[in-house]
């Protein structure tokens, strides 16, 4: 007995990855044209448009790869397939991942806006707190030093070994001290 039912080629999963490869490779089109409008940092080896386009690559490569797989497997379906299974719908009231994936694009649209006046390290550590939280993690301790040690990590790496000046808002102290040593 078969348990898949037939179903229209535009309700199947194949279908539903065609749909997201496209909307994907718009946003990629368009995060490549707004990093090149990232100023540039004089006499720095590796300008910050560079990690937003590596990254932009990177999606870019897997978004192709659902792309041809989607149209091949449209284009060759069988009943049995896997992706040819009926696509579940989104539902923003009773499936709490998807409200958890709204949130953690909110937060991502709450992280560009703030990035400048708040600073790299304090924006990412609000943001990578809330994200661990959101996942599980509720030990004190652990969320707080790994939410604010990664990112100034990060900076530190970034505006020392590649001479890249990200923006610290509040915490430019901490960038002070830093020119100090």
């Amino acid at each position: 007995m078969c348990i898949f039912l037939e179903v229209k080629k535009t309700q199947t999963k194949a279908f539903s990855n065609l749909i997201a490869s496209l909307i994907l490779l718009a946003f990629e089109v368009w995060a490549w044209i707004q990093s090149g409008n990232i100023k540039t940092a004089k006499n720095a080896a590796v300008q910050p448009s560079a990690f937003p386009r590596i990254m932009i690559i990177g999606m870019g490569i897997f978004t192709v790869i659902l792309l041809v797989q989607s149209l091949i497997k449209l284009g060759s379906m069988k009943a049995d397939d896997p992706l040819a299974a009926r696509a579940e719908t989104l539902n923003f009231v009773k499936d709490k991942g998807v409200r958890a994936a709204l949130v953690v694009i909110l937060l991502c649209c709450a992280y560009v806006y703030f990035f400048k006046s708040l600073g790299y390290v304090l924006v990412s550590f609000l943001v990578s707190a809330i994200i661990m939280w959101m996942i599980g993690l509720r030990k004190p301790a652990p969320l707080l030093l790994i939410s604010f040690l990664v990112p100034l990590g990060v900076w530190f790496v970034f505006y020392k070994a590649l001479a890249v000046n990200i923006p610290m808002g509040p915490l430019q102290f901490i960038r002070d001290l830093v020119d100090k040593i």
